[in-house]
């Protein structure tokens, strides 16, 4: 018994006077391992008599709880010390005074976010969102487009493998069309919201990217025509580019969702920047000398039978729908000229076409962003 009280004392210091984590683990080996002393002894029980294993057994199951727990103990003691030190090394001095300009700045597509819900919340208009993962049958089928359209295979879409609840399969949608059928299904009528969001859609170039930001508008109430539509564009469009000679023009075009169809072409001119390079900046008529005429949205009355699948009567109720990208939006206002630059992450981009936090924008003051 005096070996065992000998050998724990003994373990017991070594343990204390260990000066540094990798000293404790030789010992934690050298004791408790495969190998190790208080092991070997452990392992003597099966050998006994049941009389000796009685007697002897109490005490070395003693020893073995005592090393552990040591162990654990110094161990401990070791961890709260590195934590010490880190925190003492590492420590955020607070009343160091703030730096004379704000570090961080918005992005672009959040700045120009921001600018639409401004201007269109001055027109009645409330925002509406969904989901990302849509399914088939609201990005699709719900919009006038069923499983054999055509249309279908402009989108380039991602399909995931899952089935959706209403048939065909889920995806992440192409478009913020499907928020417009979640809404009126929601909300009924009459209805005013725009729908900003990410959308996807298999192609990349320079002007193309797989994820891109896109906002639409839906209006629905009685006696709605094209010309509501037509004035709701031109006020946007002149409070977003803080222009009154924005000129629009309308061409018949084809959208399922939409009956009749328009593509909405701006009036532009070319102007040198301050490095030679040419740019196009909106205003005047695209038939004036020196103009032209750049196609900018799709829009159309909202087709009957998208109206009556949102569970509208198509007899009492009518509409007018538009989209365009956000992000080209950004690159037309404020003169980038590559879409690819928007998702690379790159903090230098970001330095030179970002926006101050504190520019907030108001009709009042100009929703563009201010030196």
């Amino acid at each position: 018994m005096s070996d065992i009280e000998t050998m724990k004392s003994e373990a017991l210091a070594a343990i204390a006077a260990a000066h540094e984590p990798a000293a404790l683990e030789a010992l934690r080996v050298g004791l408790l391992g495969k190998q190790g002393s208080v092991s070997a002894l452990l392992k003597t029980l099966g050998a006994m008599s049941p009389e000796e294993r009685q007697a002897k057994g109490p005490a070395i199951q003693g020893l073995r709880e005592a090393v552990a727990e040591a162990l654990a103990a110094r161990k401990q003691a070791f961890d709260a010390a590195e934590l010490a030190e880190r925190l003492a090394t590492e420590r955020v001095d607070l009343t160091l005074p703030a730096p004379d300009a704000p570090r961080g700045s918005v992005h672009p597509v959040s700045q120009v976010m921001d600018e639409l819900a401004e201007i269109f919340a001055d027109l009645g208009f409330a925002v509406a969102t969904g989901p990302e993962i849509e399914d088939d049958w609201y990005n699709f089928t719900a919009l006038n487009m069923p499983e054999s359209h055509p249309a279908r295979a402009m989108h380039d879409t991602f399909y995931f493998p899952d089935q959706a609840p209403k048939g065909g399969k889920m995806l992440l949608r192409t478009h913020t069309s499907p928020v417009q059928v979640r809404t009126m299904l929601a909300e009924g009528a009459p209805l005013r919201v725009i729908a900003p969001g990410r959308v996807y859609r298999s192609d990349s170039d320079a002007t193309h990217t797989p994820m891109f930001h896109q906002i639409e508008g839906l209006v629905i109430d009685r006696d709605i025509h094209l010309g509501h539509l037509k004035w709701t564009l031109e006020t946007f469009l002149k409070a977003f580019f803080e222009r009154e000679d924005i000129v629009l023009r309308l061409r018949p075009s084809y959208f399922p969702f939409t009956e009749p169809s328009v593509e909405v072409d701006v009036g532009f001119a070319i102007e040198k920047t301050a490095d030679g390079r040419s740019r196009r900046v909106l205003g005047g008529s695209g038939d004036a000398p020196g103009h032209g005429w750049m196609e900018l949205l799709g829009s159309g009355m909202v087709n009957r039978r998208v109206i009556e699948m949102s569970g509208l009567d198509p007899d009492e109720w009518q509409g007018f729908a538009f989209g365009l990208g956000v992000d080209r939006l950004a690159m037309l206002k404020y003169g980038m000229d590559d879409l690819r630059a928007f998702f690379d992450g790159d903090a230098r981009w970001l330095a030179h076409y970002g926006f101050s936090p504190f520019d907030q924008p108001t009709l009042s003051s100009g929703v563009g962003a201010r030196a």
